[in-house]
């Protein structure tokens, strides 16, 4: 904790007369959760932490080890602009820590710090740059979009650019840089590409796009969504998320001599990701409505490859021909992770295969979607799991996932997928009656 970061908090808060500071982290899954504090309580909370029942958060300590502190960041310190400038209200990100002062095992912030360490006792430093979509509808009880609306349309009576554009004059207000907003494929679907930032920053920053984008549409008596699938026979919202390793200032994927536009370090990080690709998926995609995205025909990857233009690998590699902005995007994450979990076992992954000097296997070239499944073993290409069952069964045999989770985490998740599977099994759904009631 930086002490001028404490005293400029301490000094907005007198000065703006901030009255109510919110205290942010995330459970297991990615929820956000929040309590408020008072100024008076801001000295005590910097120095100690303040104390709440971890026993009733997701993911977090057993009764017996109810006991939590959270501890704010003071360089996360924003004033949130949705708020009454008057008695305004601020916001912090927290560390979570136990009684006597160590990091929770359970704190998704904590997985991400270690492995951003990890990566900086390597040399690198790690930036990202996530593509977040999401949908506009009418309410939470169904799927009745705004518009009609297709890729990067505009019509001068799109409610939602001014939604948008909301949203970004928010985000800007609290120092996250966007990159760009825009209308997705799908009707009332649209996308904000978030401007490259370190890991921990960015993973602070989509937690905080997120919230900004439901509070806009909750302003305008709609409702935003980050559900991968909401419509059936529409494409799905996914958070291709765009990442490179930096030693100092210099793109540690990039070598202009090679015929590829890929360093060493660039080709192992590609090639360890592809190699752990099917045991992160419960953490990148961790719904079972999650793999109602990942299926063929609506432009989400379903096979573990790379190529540089094939936008139906895994992993696309833009910036090669620039030879000085390589980056490696993830395709399959989708925006209803948890960024701080997502963004470290893609690091994780990364970094054992460059300390494992892995092969990089050749491009894939053509639509694989196109190819067929013999074509496709004879190219050693192998699938992601094909829903939460089979992902939850590659991830429980990783020893890399558990790694770099740590044991409570990575415990958690499969207990709570697995009890989410187990439920969605039994349900009888919509589509079941509709096809087998009328004929059995």
């Amino acid at each position: 904790m930086v002490e001028r970061d404490v005293d400029y908090v301490l000094r907005t808060v007198e000065e703006r007369d901030i009255r109510f500071i919110r205290l942010w982290f995330t459970d297991v899954l990615g929820f956000l959760k929040s309590f408020a504090i008072t100024p008076v309580e801001l000295e005590a909370a910097f120095d100690e932490g303040m104390g709440f029942d971890g026993s009733a958060i997701e993911g977090f300590a057993r009764a017996r080890e109810s006991d939590m502190l959270a501890r704010p960041d003071p360089s996360t310190f924003q004033i949130l602009p949705w708020r009454p400038d008057a008695r305004g209200v601020a916001r912090m990100f927290c560390d979570i820590m136990t009684p006597e002062g160590e990091p929770f095992a359970g704190d998704p912030r904590a997985v991400l710090r270690r492995t951003v360490a990890r990566a900086r006792e390597m040399g690198f430093s790690f930036y990202l740059g996530p593509e977040l979509e999401y949908f506009y509808f009418k309410d939470s009880a169904g799927t009745e979009g705004l518009d009609a609306g297709g890729y990067f349309d505009l019509t001068p009576l799109d409610m939602a650019s001014d939604l948008r554009k909301r949203t970004v004059l928010y985000l800007e207000q609290m120092g996250i840089s966007v990159e760009s907003v825009h209308h997705e494929v799908a009707p009332s679907q649209h996308e904000i590409v978030l401007r490259d930032d370190e890991a921990l920053t960015m993973a602070d920053n989509v937690m905080t796009a997120r919230l900004a984008v439901k509070e806009v549409a909750h302003e305008a008596g709609i409702y935003a969504t980050f559900m991968p699938k909401p419509i059936q026979g529409a494409w799905g919202s996914g958070m291709h998320t765009h990442m490179a390793l930096y030693e100092g200032d210099t793109n540690a994927f990039a070598d202009p001599e090679d015929e590829l536009g890929l360093s060493k370090v660039g080709k192992a990080f590609i090639a360890g990701i592809l190699q752990h690709a099917g045991e992160m998926t419960p953490v990148l995609n961790q719904w079972v409505n999650s793999y109602k995205r990942l299926v063929p025909g609506y432009e989400a990857p379903v096979y573990v490859c790379w190529a540089r233009r094939n936008r139906s690998a895994l992993l696309r590699i833009p910036g090669t021909d620039r030879r000085d902005d390589v980056r490696v995007e993830a395709r399959s994450p989708d925006p209803a992770c948890n960024p701080y979990l997502a963004f470290a076992v893609l690091l994780g992954a990364g970094l054992h295969g460059v300390a494992e000097n892995a092969t990089l296997p050749p491009e894939a070239t053509e639509d694989i979607h196109s190819m067929t499944p013999a074509e496709r073993r004879a190219a050693q290409i192998e699938s992601l799991p094909e829903d939460l069952f089979e992902a939850v069964n590659a991830m429980e045999r990783s020893d890399l996932v558990r790694e770099i989770l740590g044991e409570h985490v990575f415990q958690y998740v499969i207990r709570n997928k697995r009890a989410e599977w187990a439920a969605y099994r039994a349900y009888v759904s919509p589509w079941e009656i509709e096809r087998s009631l009328p004929i059995l």
